[in-house]
């Protein structure tokens, strides 16, 4: 597409259409276009035409939860359009509405021919990435069936199959074969003198596996209706700060994205539950550290949220080890859920996918944050045997036992990183080098004795076992003691990013070091000398902290996680910087955060580019960014707890 694309978000399912509401079927570069429902698309064409010509866009499509254009007939200045169509798009749980209504602006009896050209590809999402990655798929059949209102496309590969059913009212005059695999749908509207005539085209995509009943909501309206009572519902209750209206309504616009960010997940014992899905629209699914610290930083505000993450995680915790260099040990809690086609046949790692360090501590963080927030102790007492194993791991094949810090390999296959940082290359030293063997990331270390500390809790106050509490007090105590000698960079003052398989220092100044603070790991003085460097200029953008200070030969202000600024990593510097009572500091990263939301309708995106406040008056957009993340999204609620509404 040469035009922007806008995303249209509901649960599990999401459209990504141009300024005119079609979807052209170009693959993009950067964007996913199309209809998605469980990775897969469901819609890759859905392009308008008026009497055999793209119409013009007059008002093109806005950001929001429905999706209005105004289009026209193309023509000049001394042709007044005939007719003027408005269309409204919108997307419910596994549907999409097209609500085209078209006047006449003449005074005699008008008749125009529109067409619709549709077409269900199918592809697994993973298809689309930029990352030249081709998939085999043998014995696929695909079918296009003309009906009675519309069309249905179906595609099978062995047990595989997904249907996608297109209807309309009025139905179609006639449904035409392309020559591509596409179909068209052509209708003749015969309007009255400056009469008007409306068209509703609705979508249904029952992907493999979903045998849910649902039904296409009657219109737009009605959708968004739904999703406007949803977000209502979502943000009602929350004390949001009187004095600070910008940090006001970035809380609510958090909530809101929240809200439409669910996606459907099973506990232990098979019951439904809704989660915070990553984000869109790469992530519409279940990410374990996402979920995670989307739950603790909505905590005080939303326990619902992470009283849902956790048995979701719990039903999905590894009970095996798959090979003897797999990712999937006993006790890990899972990194991410995906219900594609190539997940499904093994194409891709990622079905269930364990390549995480840090969701096993995160997941043992929120239980214990959860249990000391809402006292709901009946969960701790049912989760009791899943935290105990997500422990046992990280003593085990975490490597707390064995090498004294949580370790983690470069899975082939999967995630080369598997920390928060986990892009190629992302932990590496300041000149840019990338440690050798095993890694021990700094971050995940802050989790661990976290994670120790609050199940110690657990143990002592709900599963009344003083002597495991004693086990998990010593551990978290020896550890604290382990990462201060060997972390520490006294020429700097300043913890190492990682250690390597050798326990050398991976020497790169980043902002994981704020993670510490979060977690408590550092002593007084070491956290008082470590919150005020990240306030330092290299650190310090002005819209936040950035990943890696720069100056460094390593940083980059346009890389992932080599020197731009997120959100969520702002967040729990933020928290940390309060933890350790460096109010003023935490204070200046929240206004830095708040100030960059207020530039962008209040919602703060996953990341931000790392150029400085001081040469660039907005915020740069990191250009690859989920639109709509749940870290990002309840980041601000994070900016509330920290330092209130200051």
């Amino acid at each position: 597409m040469t035009d922007r694309h806008h995303l249209l978000v509901y649960g599990g399912t999401f459209a990504a259409v141009g300024d005119a509401g079609d979807i052209s079927g170009v693959r993009a570069a950067g964007s996913p276009e199309g209809l998605f429902v469980r990775d897969a698309r469901h819609l890759s064409r859905w392009q308008l035409t008026v009497d055999g010509a793209v119409p013009e866009t007059l008002s093109p499509v806005a950001d929001g939860d429905t999706a209005r254009c105004v289009l026209v007939p193309r023509g000049g200045r001394d042709e007044p359009p005939a007719y003027t169509l408005f269309r409204e798009q919108a997307v419910g749980d596994g549907s999409f509405i097209d609500a085209i209504r078209v006047t006449s602006n003449r005074p005699v009896p008008t008749t125009i021919h529109l067409a619709l050209t549709v077409d269900a590809d199918f592809t697994d999402q993973f298809e689309l990435r930029s990352d030249h990655r081709t998939y085999a798929k043998s014995g696929v059949k695909r079918r296009r069936q003309a009906l009675d209102h519309g069309v249905e496309f179906s595609y099978q590969r062995g047990e595989w199959r997904s249907v996608t059913t297109v209807t309309a009212e009025p139905a179609p005059d006639a449904v035409e074969e392309t020559g591509t695999g596409a179909r068209r749908l052509v209708w003749a509207l015969d309007l009255d003198p400056h009469g008007t005539t409306e068209l509703t085209l609705r979508v249904m995509a029952r992907p493999h596996g979903d045998k849910r009943a649902l039904r296409v909501p009657r219109s737009p309206a009605a959708l968004s209706a739904q999703l406007l009572a949803q977000e209502g519902e979502f943000v009602e209750g929350v004390a949001f700060p009187t004095g600070w209206p910008e940090l006001a309504a970035a809380c609510a616009r958090g909530l809101a994205d929240l809200a439409a960010l669910q996606v459907p997940a099973t506990g232990p014992d098979g019951e439904e539950l809704r989660v915070p899905a990553a984000g869109a629209p790469w992530f519409l699914t279940l990410l374990g550290r996402d979920a995670l610290l989307t739950s603790l930083f909505t905590l005080p505000y939303r326990p619902r949220l992470a009283a849902a993450t956790l048995p979701a995680l719990a039903a999905t915790q590894a009970t095996a080890r798959t090979g003897p260099d797999g990712v999937c040990q006993p006790g890990k809690i899972v990194h991410e859920v995906r219900h594609g086609e190539l997940a499904h046949f093994g194409q891709v790692p990622y079905g269930r996918y364990y390549g995480s360090v840090d969701a096993t501590p995160l997941f043992l963080i929120l239980l214990g944050a959860y249990v000391e927030q809402t006292g709901d102790t009946p969960l701790a007492q049912r989760l009791e045997s899943y935290a105990r194993a997500a422990i046992g791991w990280m003593l085990d094949h975490g490597g707390l036992t064995t090498r004294g810090y949580l370790v983690y390999r470069a899975d082939q296959g999967g995630l080369a990183n598997q920390n928060w940082k986990d892009s190629p290359g992302a932990i590496c030293s300041s000149d840019g080098t990338r440690p050798a063997g095993p890694v021990m990331a700094a971050g995940a270390q802050g989790y661990a004795y976290d994670a120790l500390r609050r199940t110690a809790w657990l143990a002592r106050t709900v599963w009344r076992d003083g002597t495991y509490a004693a086990l998990l007090e010593q551990a978290a105590g020896d550890l604290r003691d382990r990462f201060q000698r060997d972390f520490w960079m006294p020429e700097h003052s300043f913890p190492a990013l990682a250690l390597d398989g050798e326990g050398r220092q991976v020497d790169a100044l980043a902002s994981d070091a704020g993670h510490l603070l979060w977690s408590g790991l550092l002593d007084k003085e070491y956290g008082e000398l470590v919150g005020r460097r990240l306030l330092e200029p290299d650190f310090f953008s002005g819209w936040g902290v950035r990943t890696l200070a720069s100056g460094q030969p390593a940083y980059h202000p346009l890389s992932y996680h080599r020197g731009s600024v997120w959100p969520h990593d702002n967040a729990l510097i933020s928290l940390g910087l309060a933890r350790y009572g460096l109010h003023d500091e935490a204070r200046t990263v929240a206004h830095a955060l708040v100030d960059a939301a207020t530039t962008t309708g209040h919602r703060l995106p996953e990341v931000l580019a790392g150029y400085g406040r001081d040469t660039h008056a907005e915020p740069v957009p990191y250009p690859h960014a989920c639109e709509r993340e749940s870290r990002s999204a309840a980041a601000p609620l994070a900016l509330l707890t920290a330092v209130g509404g200051a």
